[in-house]
């Protein structure tokens, strides 16, 4: 039985659609391209409310969010950060939702001293806008900001080792939780990769913690984000929550949405070119037009600043590890799509939106993220593209970066990466000296800069892709510095990606292109 979301082109197959950053692109690919879709979304929950009860009521290996609760406990309940879903999700996002129940639950229990952190790690501070967005008007102005507010990681005297792993990973995280009787993660899983013990151990903790996991040779040694039982990094960081949770009481809500990260105007975006009707062909082409006419900023606001219908299919709550199990079994069921047999090259536009640059700039450094990150690795089984093959990617590659939210991506980029591209070098020569940058570190407590440690992991976050892929090539760059920078290769148009691919691929190469966004996951076989 065919699948209807892996297609084969033949000669009379519509021109496919590709993100290239923030504008639509057309490229005929060659018949025998096999193209992967992703799966329409799921039906949301009729009621979220009520389900978001039910968990807290019926947990999986906890007692009730009720019958943990007494009178002057200390209660301390996280949530995850802007990262996630992507784009920001339309008003009411889930975790309003699940807050207010949570925050009801708590008076109805007379619990007084209670205090909300965004787990935010080593990722920018949220500005008081986005956090009023993500837990709406009511909580926000009740709480803002003495009571709601950022998780700081260089707050030295907030912070607490609480035991150190066998293998010497160290277990840092908030003071605030750690002194808790109670921590409360309310978390928003958009994929396989979020979530379970990555919540507390990662959400909370400092540099100390993150680098046991964020290295060259744990990330290498990753054969798929998207599946945690293949992933040294999902390992290192169950180990530690594990330890952590020895030590600590946490209850876990996890909630899942589907992939409808497009309103009903821009759904044909998601859709099989050959699938669409003519009102839907017409539209694609008055966007592409329309994009390929405006300015940068203009062009980002269209798709970045219209928050997404994501409809809620999923609240579980209790214990970590029984809850992520039937989270990570939502998850597959949107996203993991069946697929045979891996590819010679594959081809993917880079979108114009990653987990770091919400309401900023995808920068190069990011870029490459996409590419050797998260795209290559969005399978479980094997990569979909062949040891040694060749990825070719669609994107300006701009020398642009945000300079409040990326400013050390900066000098990450124009100063080390010309010295060496070598994670392991840089890791080595470069990443402790940096991460302890005094200018950057006060951009990153006072403002809304990234960690200085972040570029680096974000550049070993690509190492899984870098090892596997043979050569990378971009399509529409606007420059050769950057490209060369990151590694790659460039051409003009995708027919002569193409035919660069051929020099290093079989006489007649197998050819597998990603139809992202939205999001899916190869479920894939050799």
């Amino acid at each position: 039985m065919s699948n209807p979301l892996v297609v084969t082109l033949d000669r009379k197959s519509a021109p496919r659609t590709i993100f290239s950053g923030d504008r639509l692109i057309e490229v005929d690919m060659p018949p025998g391209t096999r193209v992967f879709y992703p799966r329409p979304p799921m039906e949301g929950l009729k009621d979220v409310d009520a389900a978001i009860r039910y968990a807290l009521n019926h947990p999986v290996g906890m007692d009730p969010l009720h019958a943990l609760l007494r009178p002057g406990m200390k209660v301390t309940i996280a949530i995850d950060d802007i990262s996630l879903p992507l784009p920001p999700m339309r008003r009411p996002d889930i975790r309003e939702r699940v807050l207010t129940i949570v925050l009801q639950t708590l008076a109805d229990h007379a619990v007084e001293d209670y205090e909300m952190i965004i787990a935010t790690s080593v990722h920018r501070r949220m500005t008081a806008d986005e956090v009023r967005h993500v837990v709406g008007d009511k909580i926000f102005d009740a709480h803002w900001p003495d009571r709601l507010y950022n998780h700081d990681a260089e707050d030295a005297k907030n912070m607490v080792e609480i035991c150190t792993t066998e293998q010497g990973e160290i277990v840092e995280i908030n003071r605030r939780a750690a002194e808790s009787d109670l921590i409360i993660y309310v978390n928003l899983n958009l994929v396989p990769m979020d979530g379970g013990h990555k919540s507390v151990s990662v959400g909370l903790c400092g540099y100390k913690s993150l680098r046991s996991h964020h290295n060259p040779k744990v990330m290498r040694d990753c054969h798929s984000y998207m599946d945690p039982k293949s992933s040294a990094l999902a390992t290192s960081v169950e180990r530690m929550g594990q330890q952590m949770e020895k030590h600590l009481k946490v209850f876990h809500i996890e909630t899942t949405v589907n992939n409808r990260m497009f309103d009903d105007p821009l759904a044909f975006l998601g859709k099989n070119e050959d699938d669409l009707t003519g009102r839907e062909r017409a539209a694609l082409k008055a966007l592409t037009f329309t994009l390929s006419k405006l300015p940068q900023p203009a062009r980002q606001a269209i798709f970045q600043r219209v928050p997404s219908p994501y409809g809620v299919t999923g609240v579980f709550a209790g214990a970590c590890e029984p809850v992520h199990e039937l989270t990570l079994a939502k998850s597959y069921e949107q996203y993991a799509v069946p697929i045979k047999g891996q590819a010679d090259i594959l081809v993917s536009g880079i979108p114009y939106i990653s987990p770091y640059n919400v309401n900023s700039f995808l920068n190069p450094l990011l870029v490459q993220v996409m590419a050797q990150g998260y795209l290559f690795n969005l399978y479980k089984g094997v990569p979909m593209v062949k040891k040694g093959g060749t990825m070719i990617i669609c994107h300006p590659c701009t020398d642009q970066f945000d300079n409040d939210h990326h400013a050390p991506y900066i000098e990450f980029v124009h100063r080390l990466l010309p010295e060496t591209r070598d994670a392991m070098e840089l890791h080595k020569r470069f990443e402790k000296k940096f991460a302890s940058n005094p200018a950057y570190i006060e951009m990153y407590r006072f403002g809304n800069a990234y960690h200085p440690a972040h570029p680096f992991f974000m550049w070993y976050w690509g190492e899984a892709g870098r090892q596997w892929l043979g050569r990378v090539i971009v399509v529409g760059a606007d420059n050769e510095y950057i490209p060369k920078l990151l590694g790659y290769e460039t051409a003009r148009s995708m027919p002569e990606a193409l035919e660069m691919a051929r020099d290093t691929a079989p006489r007649d190469p197998s050819i597998t292109m990603l139809h992202i966004p939205p999001i899916a996951v190869a479920e894939s076989s050799a």
